[in-house]
């Protein structure tokens, strides 16, 4: 394992899981800003992701509201990349994408503004669980014809069913085992 990452193992095996919906879902701070997200943490996920990614091409990181907007905010200080913020609110501008999104305990909106066709865009979320929000965003990506260069998770639930129709490069798999967070190997 990446020696950058060990901050995060180390604050990850102590995440509190909760039930929500029938669902077993871990509270951590790259997942809910719960407990505060430490500064090493952060900044261990960031270079992880440079030294993981070809970022050469990338014209436009993408994060969804509202979990991946630190780590789409992190990369894009290290790496000078401008941000764009998919959001759960409507706008109302001309070009915005609406799609549906569904996760494994709920349901919402996603709007997306400020990518153009042909932008080459890197998406960037907290974690692969579902794959509900992962589709969604790539489904408005698809509509204004923006290319998809890699998606990245900071972590993988390996313990759930992911309905995701592309690769996704994941930082840390984990599964949750009697009421914890398990690193997978």
């Amino acid at each position: 394992m990446d020696h950058t990452l060990e901050p995060l193992v180390r604050s990850l095996r102590d995440a509190p899981v909760v039930e929500r919906n029938g669902y077993e879902y871990f509270v951590h701070g790259v997942t809910d800003g719960n407990p505060p997200l430490e500064a090493e943490v952060l900044r261990g996920i960031a270079k992880t992701i440079v030294d993981r990614i070809d970022l050469e091409s990338v014209d436009k990181l993408i994060a969804p509201e509202a979990m991946g907007i630190h780590h789409g905010a992190a990369l894009s200080l290290e790496t000078d990349i401008p941000l764009v913020v998919v959001r759960k609110r409507e706008y109302g501008f001309p070009d915005e994408v609406a799609v549906h999104q569904e996760t494994s305990y709920g349901e919402d909106e996603l709007f997306l503004n400020g990518v153009d066709a042909g932008d080459r865009v890197l998406l960037v979320d907290d974690v692969l669980s579902s794959g509900g929000t992962i589709e969604a965003v790539c489904e408005a990506l698809e509509v204004v014809e923006a290319e998809i260069v890699d998606v990245v998770t900071v972590l993988r639930r390996v313990d759930a069913d992911h309905d995701v129709s592309r690769e996704v490069t994941s930082l840390l798999d984990v599964r949750v085992e009697d009421g914890s967070v398990v690193i997978v190997e």
